[in-house]
């Protein structure tokens, strides 16, 4: 049986997108909801790397965990698996679309651990949640378009236990020339002509933009660690394309 609790927000900053066209991120909560809402049916890709992020996190058994920005749940499924059934797994997103098609999906795989998940809408900026509630954390695809990277950070760092970590996988904002470069091909020859058979190309195009105001590996170490984590490390991963930032509390 799928939870889905909707949190009483009317206002959710977790992902403004930048375009191309713009230097500065889609700021407007109904422009933002509604570009994640078309994204919704082909946004889960990448699940080798999103085993990864969930392996670095040290969900085990039994714990309790928070997939925060889960979209259509593909993260929030792998913890599911990890923590069994006496475990407790949150997804959280700000699109009750994308919690409505993980709800959906929830479902139609009927597997007996997947009981033990609840999706709440709500906003990574303000977690409906209280001080150290959660043994881990994972993030997938999220912090990249925040409006406050600092914010985020800071409210996975409350609602994390002492000695717990959080998993942020992403695309990797490379210092490498060739790296970044062979990425943004990547994204305007491959990902977007592959969108646009879903007439889904304008979504797709923000992710150059997106990827450019992003911060790199050591950005992100440094990030974590003024905000209160005890150790952080970047991993890059497929050649450098990816990037894992794991933080422990």
């Amino acid at each position: 049986m799928a939870f889905l609790h909707v949190m009483p927000a009317p206002f959710s900053s977790s992902r403004p997108l930048a375009f191309p066209t713009l230097r500065n991120p889609v700021r407007c909560v109904a422009e933002r909801q509604a570009l994640f809402t078309r994204i919704a049916p082909v946004y889960d890709y990448h699940r080798i790397w999103k085993r990864m992020a969930v392996s670095w996190s040290g969900t085990k058994m039994g714990d309790r965990v928070l997939d925060v920005c889960c979209g259509s749940g593909d993260l929030t499924f792998l913890l599911s698996e990890k923590v069994g059934l006496n475990g407790e797994v949150t997804g959280l997103d700000f699109s009750k679309e994308q919690l409505l098609i993980a709800s959906s999906r929830q479902n139609l795989l009927s597997k007996d651990y997947f009981s033990n998940i609840e999706w709440v809408e709500g906003d990574a900026l303000n977690l409906p949640f209280t001080d150290g509630s959660f043994d881990a954390i994972t993030m997938g695809y999220g912090l990249r378009n925040v409006v406050d990277r600092r914010k985020a950070m800071q409210e996975i760092l409350r609602v994390l236990k002492a000695g717990s970590r959080v998993s942020i996988l992403d695309f990797n904002k490379s210092d490498q020339f060739l790296t970044a470069s062979a990425m943004e091909w990547m994204i305007d020859n491959v990902v977007v002509p592959v969108a646009s058979g879903y007439g889904l190309s304008e979504e797709y195009r923000y992710l150059n933009s997106s990827i450019r105001e992003f911060l790199t590996g050591k950005e992100l170490e440094k990030l974590a660690l003024e905000v209160g984590f005890s150790t952080a490390r970047h991993y890059e991963i497929s050649g450098g394309f990816m990037g894992c930032l794991v933080a422990k509390r």
